[in-house]
């Protein structure tokens, strides 16, 4: 830490973190009187006005063996990210910067980052509440169905048990493979999901489509008819409702699927899509080299092209329309959508889409697929504008999920700390409560897998058949026990991909893709995620407490989230002897077995984590 300014330190920065368009902030830097500076000074870089300034900052005495330095600052109109650092000087002239590095006389500075925000609503349902992620296909089935006549040359596996197919044809894998999960049977355990404490489900892409993951739309205005009908996505947003439970869409609107009404590579479809004629009324939202077979696609995958989100036309159709894509959508019952490839739709198009989506319906979200840091992402050598209040509610917070299960592999608490410190001094307050925590996707391997601590194989064969040790899975279920306690526990939504909470292995795509183990559940496992989704739902400290740290030092991890009448602590032990913590108070119990915990302090068991509550 910074003895002379440490940012989140409030004798250093007030206020905390990122900073809200027309209000004050102020800086106070504090060197050792011997080291003899007489001067100090604040630089200020604007990167998006592309301005910067220099401000002396005032001598204001002495505390101790420090001389003091502080300025109040006018604050920003608009929405920023602001770079800062000091110079210091003395009055022969002598100095040095001083950047988060420590003293420097030269090079260019590694500046701290202030994020300048505008004041807008963010509906508190998301992150208050537990999200549940579901890979439609792979969910539940009720009836096994006919693919003929579908878009896509589509099979389905008779037995549910099956594992994916994977291997190429042509040299391409195709994800023409179905196993037939519909919105009906998402329906049929709306009370399980309940149970779980689940207030969100989060449905990876159900348009119809040429593939079994459906990233390839190929008509935004149909549910997939081996999902279901518009009516049967209706009345499941309907009766989750009833049930506490939100309905979040994937919008895939970087990309369409060759296969489809607007491309129609291959004809399917009666009318003409931009591959059979320039005159198509889709033409213009792509972009050709080579008319029809050379055209922009993403990542160069030629089954997936590239739109033109500047288009004027693609825009009203997805945005800005009267039943345009994301109007129509919510008006049928969806509460939000998760934005795909977030990074490659530009600025303007997602701020367009979020006033879409508040004008339609102003308690619904907005959340973007970001795998860095969001306040500061850069995105094809341009630093995006997510977090400056007009654009993304939140983002899948995938810094969380890397250093949570870094820390449960044997890396330090510290480190788990300092990452989501420095999310939660990036984001706005908002944002930061309304991330997507998570610990695994349908683009990760299964948590499980990942905490059985043992390299995945190389090789796709080689994966499809990998499984965790007797040995490896029980130290893996050891872990996931303890990585669930800090998931439902953190702010933010925690998000539970399906399956994971039933012991599913798997490695890669698609073998993290798995059919849900219906009857073949980890009962135990199931038991404590159903524990603390109750948990989470019942003590209004983990919904909206905020954050204190109460130590982060090797496999000591603890933190308590506090309300002013509550109190909710988790204690976590992730090495094999056992550790003792410094309560904040007295009067806690375990909240797992009813115990008091007399005093001030508790002891955490080895690789264990212990959740106690006040209030």
């Amino acid at each position: 830490m910074n003895t002379v300014f440490d940012s989140r330190d409030p004798r250093c920065k007030q206020p905390y973190g990122a900073l809200l368009c027309g209000k004050e902030w102020s800086l106070t830097c504090r060197p050792l009187a011997s080291e003899g500076f007489t001067h100090c000074s604040v630089v200020i870089h604007r990167e998006f006005a592309n301005h910067q300034m220099e401000a002396e900052m005032p001598f204001t005495g002495f505390q101790e063996d420090r001389a003091v330095f502080s300025i109040s600052l006018i604050p920003f109109q608009a929405p920023e990210l602001v770079w800062y650092w000091f110079r210091f000087w003395r009055d022969d002239g002598t100095g040095c910067l001083l950047d988060k590095t420590g003293y420097r006389s030269e090079g260019d500075p590694i500046a701290w980052q202030l994020t300048v925000y505008e004041e807008s609503r963010t509906p508190t349902w998301f992150g208050e509440g537990v999200t549940y992620q579901i890979f439609p296909d792979r969910y539940c089935r009720l009836d096994l169905p006919d693919p003929a006549g579908l878009i896509g040359d589509r099979w389905v596996h008779e037995d549910w048990s099956d594992p994916p197919a994977w291997r190429p044809e042509d040299g391409e894998v195709k994800n023409r493979d179905f196993f037939g999960g519909s919105l009906a049977g998402v329906a049929a355990h709306l009370d399980d999901l309940a149970a779980l404490g689940v207030t969100t489900l989060y449905f990876c892409p159900i348009f119809e489509s040429a593939s079994n993951h459906r990233y390839n739309t190929a008509d935004y205005t149909k549910i997939d008819p081996m999902l279901g009908t518009e009516e049967d996505f209706r009345q499941l947003c309907a009766k989750a409702r009833e049930k506490g439970i939100r309905i979040l869409l994937d919008g895939v609107f970087n990309h369409t699927g060759s296969q489809s009404v607007y491309f129609n590579a291959d004809g399917f479809y009666p009318t003409l899509g931009a591959a059979q004629s320039r005159e198509s009324p889709y033409y213009d939202w792509f972009q050709f080299s080579d008319w029809p077979g050379s055209y922009d696609a993403w990542w160069g995958i030629s089954t997936l092209p590239n739109v033109r989100e500047n288009c004027p036309d693609y825009v009203d159709y997805i945005i800005t329309g009267e039943n345009s894509i994301v109007k129509r959508w919510l008006r049928a019952g969806a509460s939000g959508w998760r934005l795909d490839v977030a990074d490659e739709l530009p600025d303007e198009f997602i701020e367009q889409l979020r006033s879409a989506v508040e004008e339609t319906d102003p308690d619904a979200v907005v959340i973007g697929e970001v795998w860095e840091d969001a306040s500061n992402k850069i995105s094809y050598s341009r630093r995006r504008k997510y977090f400056q209040g007009r654009e993304l509610h939140g983002v899948m917070n995938y810094p969380f999920r890397t250093a949570l299960l870094n820390y449960l592999l044997d890396g330090p608490a510290e480190d788990f700390k300092e990452a989501m410190e420095t999310i939660r001094e990036n984001y706005p307050p908002a944002a930061f409560r309304s991330a997507m925590n998570f610990l695994g996707t349908h683009d990760t391997p299964r948590v499980l897998t990942v905490l059985g601590g043992v390299p995945l194989p190389e090789g796709r064969d080689a994966q499809s058949t990998f499984r965790l040790s007797p040995v490896q899975r029980e130290a893996g279920l050891e872990r996931l026990h303890v990585a669930a306690a800090i998931l439902f526990t953190f702010p933010g939504s925690p998000m539970i991909y399906y399956g994971d909470e039933t012991g599913m292995e798997g490695a890669a795509d698609p073998f993290n893709r798995r059919t849900y183990p219906w009857g073949h559940e980890d009962r135990a496992l199931l038991d404590w995620f159903r524990w603390l989704g109750q948990l989470r739902k019942d003590r209004s400290s983990l919904r909206r407490g905020e954050l204190r740290w109460l130590a982060a030092e090797g496999p000591l991890l603890a933190y308590a989230r506090e309300t002013f009448d509550e109190a909710t602590v988790t204690l976590v032990n992730a090495g094999p002897e056992e550790r003792t913590v410094s309560l904040p108070g007295e009067g806690f119990r375990d909240l797992r077995t009813g115990e008091a915990v007399p005093g001030e302090e508790a002891s955490v068991p080895p690789y264990c984590a212990r959740l106690l509550g006040r209030g």
